[in-house]
């Protein structure tokens, strides 16, 4: 070989990331450079690396595997985005894949950056054949709490799917009178291939809404923070007053207004939850 082969070589089989051919395997391996051993030394790191990925992916998809060979087709995962901010709505997410599909570097969306969670939104919405996003508006948050908000969020994601799913995965929650067979995983965004999607779908629509509110509200910061009780957050709130998307339900918010605590909410069975927030 060639230097000036090695470098053809280089530039198709690392930087453009092709298949290597055994040919041209057993011609570098037979190679003394050390020019050919980098080559080959790098493309049995990325072969580990797609077989440990592989791995992953497998695992990420054992709720949904179990269901596909059932006979179950439409397995969605469903997840919430936006509970802990001071502002901004509640999200949800509903994500449709067809049976085998996958996925590489999904993961819960928290463990992830936002420029990877761009990336993945559009390859998520690309290979699903189904997906939803659903809001509960701050009005809705303050008058029924955020959890039941999350909740109805999580229900209007599902509904808007345009293929009705046979079975749902939820992150940690059940959905009150769903008519739909729901499975609920606890930690489900780090063990279900479709609810982190859906994960990531839910943070990044709730995201580009609060850069949108941004520019509604300037001031605040929630390009940044996107809502969270960030010191910055909180700064801007006792200096500015709260935003009307600000959620007065949230004990920082009432206490930026000059307003008492809440009571506790009261549950669906007539009891009271410990506080509200």
């Amino acid at each position: 070989m060639t230097k000036l082969i090695l470098s053809e070589i280089r530039r198709r089989y690392v930087i453009e990331l092709r298949p290597l051919d055994s040919a041209t395997e057993a011609a570098l391996a037979a190679d003394p450079r050390p020019g050919a051993k980098a080559i080959l030394d790098t493309i049995a790191r990325r072969r580990f690396d797609h077989r440990s990925e592989g791995q992953r992916i497998r695992k990420l998809l054992r709720f949904e595997t179990s269901l596909w060979r059932t006979g179950v087709q439409y397995v969605a995962g469903v997840d919430e985005a936006g509970m802990s901010p001071l502002a901004g709505p509640v999200s949800a997410a509903a994500v449709i894949f067809a049976p085998g599909a996958r996925i590489s570097d999904i993961d819960d969306s928290k463990k992830l950056d936002g420029a990877t969670r761009e990336r993945l939104t559009i390859e998520i919405k690309k290979t699903a054949i189904a997906w939803s996003v659903g809001f509960a508006e701050v009005e809705e948050i303050d008058s029924i709490n955020i959890y039941w908000a999350g909740l109805l969020a999580m229900r209007r994601a599902i509904e808007g799917l345009a293929l009705p799913p046979e079975h749902v995965l939820i992150d940690a929650r059940r959905i009150k009178d769903l008519a739909i067979p729901q499975q609920s995983i606890v930690k489900g965004d780090a063990k279900s291939l479709t609810i982190a999607a859906a994960s990531i779908l839910a943070k990044t629509a709730r995201d580009a809404l609060m850069r949108k509110l941004d520019a509604e509200y300037p001031g605040y910061g929630f390009s940044k923070h996107k809502g969270y009780p960030v010191k910055e957050h909180l700064a801007a709130l006792n200096k500015l007053g709260a935003s009307p998307v600000h959620r007065r339900s949230f004990a920082p918010v009432r206490v930026a207004l000059g307003l008492p605590p809440l009571p506790p909410w009261p549950n669906f069975d007539g009891t009271t939850s410990a506080a509200r927030r």
